[in-house]
């Protein structure tokens, strides 16, 4: 991440501008200043105006992980609150919670949590010495302790969310990139000699075509025969890179949405397609369930097969109007090829719909 990003670590939790109403907090020793409840105004009107911008910078430096920087601003906050509330009490402790919400922004680890239990019995001390009665002491620490614990849960919690995210990601492009590295290696070894043998057949072909038409002409059939095959043979190492047929993805399915947290209800009715129909049916499948898993936030998942009709549906949101990847456009290109037809929809959840002849 980059110095001066917004921190990319948290997406999904609470974001920077979450922090900023908590400034609503300073209003009450702000009251105290205009009404005149406050002397001397001047060192207290530069305090609570100091106070607030450190806050705000405590809390955008931490956001774009600027951690040192964020508290050296900390330490200067929590100086200024303290001489605050030593100074003026009242309606000043309500700068407390604010305090600690900077400090649960900033800190990660037992260091936040060192540092609220010091910061509370400070303000039991600064309370106790202003004469505020145990009431309002216990309400006042609970409010400021609390206050600072939640803010780091959250927030670690959310980190750890988006790290455990990011290594899923990485971990399917590893995937990717072992399995086309696979592929890659059986066609290598499945075309590397039968092309060899066409070559030299090739060659044969020429040298014989002048002096002996007939050895040529079987030379020539000999390269037919061989192409053939070796056509045959990338059809299948095609489809078997490209789908495990469907009964095999529908198992996957059941325990990709289980390990994703999504009920799945899967009905089979009809007979078993036919093998080229049902390679690609279990490729719908797969292509279908990762829809469902990566963009759809879903509970319920119902996956339906009546013979060569295929349909996936689900209750979550859909994928928000992103376009379609290349694993559905390429899909749809195959149905088409075989004469099928296939339907998607992203409103009220996300359905995807094919059928065969």
């Amino acid at each position: 991440m980059k110095p001066g990003e917004p921190g990319r670590a948290r997406r999904g939790g609470p974001g920077e501008l979450a922090f900023y109403p908590w400034l609503l907090l300073v209003y009450p020793p702000i009251s105290d200043l205009v009404a005149g409840q406050v002397r001397p105004v001047p060192p207290a009107a530069l305090g609570i105006a100091a106070f607030a911008v450190l806050y705000v910078l405590c809390i955008r430096l931490s956001f774009r992980d600027r951690r040192r920087a964020a508290a050296v601003v900390l330490a200067g906050l929590l100086v200024v609150a303290f001489l605050l509330l030593a100074g003026f009490a009242h309606n000043w402790f309500y700068l407390a919670p604010l305090m600690t919400i900077a400090c649960g922004a900033v800190l990660r680890g037992r260091s936040v949590y060192l540092l609220l239990t010091t910061l509370t019995l400070a303000l039991v001390v600064v309370m106790w010495r202003a004469g505020a009665s145990w009431a309002s002491i216990s309400l006042a620490t609970w409010g400021t302790a609390t206050g600072g614990l939640v803010v780091s849960i959250v927030l670690k919690l959310f980190s750890v969310i988006a790290e455990l995210q990011e290594t899923r990601e990485e971990l399917a492009r590893a995937a990717v990139a072992e399995e086309r590295l696979r592929f890659s290696r059986d066609l290598h070894d499945l075309l590397g000699h039968t092309l060899s043998v066409m070559v030299v057949k090739a060659e044969a072909v020429r040298r014989l075509a002048p002096r002996d038409g007939e050895a040529a002409a079987r030379q020539a059939a000999d390269i037919e025969a061989v192409g053939r095959k070796a056509l045959t043979e990338v059809r299948a190492a095609v489809t078997g890179y490209r789908g495990r047929g469907l009964a095999a993805e529908l198992a996957s399915a059941r325990t990709v949405l289980a390990d994703a947290d999504i009920a799945a209800t899967v009905t089979v009715t009809g007979e078993r397609p036919a093998p080229e129909a049902d390679a690609l049916l279990g490729w719908a499948v797969r292509e279908g369930v990762t829809n469902v898993v990566r963009h759809s936030a879903a509970r319920t998942c119902e996956i339906t097969l009546e013979g060569t009709m295929l349909e996936i549906r689900d209750d979550g949101r859909g994928r928000g109007g992103s376009p379609f990847g290349n694993g559905l456009r390429g899909l749809t290109e195959r149905v088409v090829a075989l004469g099928g037809t296939l339907e998607t929809r992203d409103r009220d959840g996300f359905l995807l719909r094919v059928t065969l002849p």
